[in-house]
C-alpha cells in the first residue's frame, strides 16, 4: 500500500518499493553490514542479495495511525558487535527515510539472517583482482 502525503497543493503517493529502496540503501551504507538477505521460505536458507536487489531484503508496513514500520533482513560481518551494528542501522534508516521521504517511521526492526566470515588469504599467494 503506497504511503500518501497530503498538502494544500495535492497528494504525493510513495510506493512501498521506493521506501524499501531508500531503507535498503541506508542500511548497506552502515559499517559492519555485509548486505541484505532474502529469506528463501522453501529451503529455510538466506541468500545475500546484490546491490541491485537490496529492496528485496526490506518489508514496509503502514500502521493504522499512518506511521511506517520497516523490517530489514541483513547479513553482518563476523567479528562486529551485532547489537551496535543493529542500533546503527536502525538510526540511519529512520533518519534517511524521514529526511528523504518525509514519512514518520514508528519502528525499524533488524533481523540478522546470517554472519559472513571472510576467509584469510593464503600466505605466498597474490589476491585475485577485484571485478568491476
Amino acid at each position: 500500500m503506497p504511503e500518501s502525503l497530503d498538502s494544500q497543493l495535492g497528494k504525493v503517493r510513495i510506493a512501498d518499493e521506493v521506501i524499501a529502496a531508500v531503507a535498503g540503501a541506508a542500511a548497506v551504507s552502515c559499517y559492519g553490514l555485509v548486505g541484505m538477505a532474502a529469506r528463501n521460505v522453501q529451503d529455510g536458507l538466506s541468500e545475500l542479495l546484490g546491490h541491485d536487489q537490496i529492496d528485496r531484503g526490506v518489508r514496509v508496513r503502514l500502521d493504522a495511525d499512518g506511521s511506517t514500520v520497516i523490517d530489514l533482513y541483513v547479513v553482518v560481518q563476523y567479528g562486529v558487535n551485532i547489537a551496535e551494528v543493529a542500533e546503527n542501522v536502525k538510526e540511519q534508516v529512520r533518519y534517511q527515510v524521514e529526511r528523504l521521504l518525509g514519512l514518520k517511521v514508528r519502528a525499524v526492526n533488524v533481523h540478522v539472517q546470517g554472519v559472513r566470515v571472510e576467509r584469510p588469504e593464503r600466505e605466498g599467494r597474490a589476491p585475485l583482482p577485484e571485478m568491476a
